[in-house]
This record gives structure tokens, sequence and C-alpha cells, in this order.
């Protein structure tokens, strides 16, 4: 089975830790900026979400892609970025459609779930995101933000 993380909303406190950890991890910084999930903060809600690649079965991101800088790994399930390919047009980032893809230095930059061993879930104490199996959650994760998304900003 594949691995992908999890991500329990509900249990988010929005502290913004796991982009801390994956900051310094990937890029020995710490920066939110140069972090590969994003938590999205829906201040009226007091609603927070760990946004992260959700290493799509069709990577849309990797369609426009003309060096093929990006790939389904079809042995982990991971979307691969390979930055000696990368020629920095940013396609990629356009056509995700969550928007998980981050720009760092002028180069794309996703989740590769820190070699199986993600940084962000280590350091997220309310277990908010968990490295688990990929099958069923995708589609409930998905419906769960869209949902929050769409009464967030019809109420306004």
């Amino acid at each position: 089975m594949n691995k992908m993380l999890i991500v329990e909303p509900n249990k988010c406190t929005g502290c913004r830790g796991c982009e801390t950890a994956c900051s310094t991890f990937k890029e020995s910084e710490c920066s939110f900026y140069k972090s590969r999930i994003r938590v999205i903060k829906f201040q009226e809600e007091l609603f927070s979400y760990p946004l992260v690649c959700q290493q799509c079965k069709t990577p849309l991101c990797a369609l426009p892609c003309p060096t093929a800088a990006l790939k389904k790994n079809e042995q982990t399930g991971l979307v691969d970025f390979f930055k000696d390919k990368c020629v920095g047009c940013k396609l990629c980032i356009t056509a995700c459609p969550i928007g998980a893809i981050a720009l760092v230095d002028g180069l794309p930059a996703k989740c590769d779930l820190c070699d199986g061993d993600p940084a962000c879930v280590k350091l997220c104490e309310p277990g908010a995101i968990i490295l688990g199996e990929a099958e069923s959650i995708i589609e409930s994760q998905n419906l769960l933000l869209a949902e929050k998304i769409r009464t967030t900003f019809l109420r306004k």
C-alpha cells in the first residue's frame, strides 16, 4: 500500500509547527515560506487545515511540465520531483488543484514524505497529521476541505 500524509483537521490547533518542522528538515531553516506544508486558517470558524500534497493518482501538476520534472512513482505512490530536470516554468504550481506546491528559492517544492519519516508528523503533538495508507482517505479529506472553503466564502 502507498503511504501519504493524512490530516485530521479537528485535531489541528493551528500552531504551524508542521511548517516549522518541514522547512527546518528540508531547508535547514525555520521559514514558513520554505515549507512544503501550509496551514490554512479559517479565523471565523476557528478551524485550521494543514494543506499538503495529496500524491494524486493522476497528478495534474505533472501534466503541463515540459521536462517531466514531476512524475508519479508507481511503486511508492509519491509524485516525485526531479530538481535537475526543472526549468522553473512554474506550470506545476498553477496546475495543482489544491495549491500544494510551494515556491522555494525560485523552484517548485512539494512534499516527498521526508523519505518515509515525515518531520511534520513527528512534531505534530495533537496528532492532526499522521502517515497512513492512501486508499480511502483522499476523497474524504478533499470533501471536508472543499465544504469548509465553500461555507466560509458563501457567508461573505
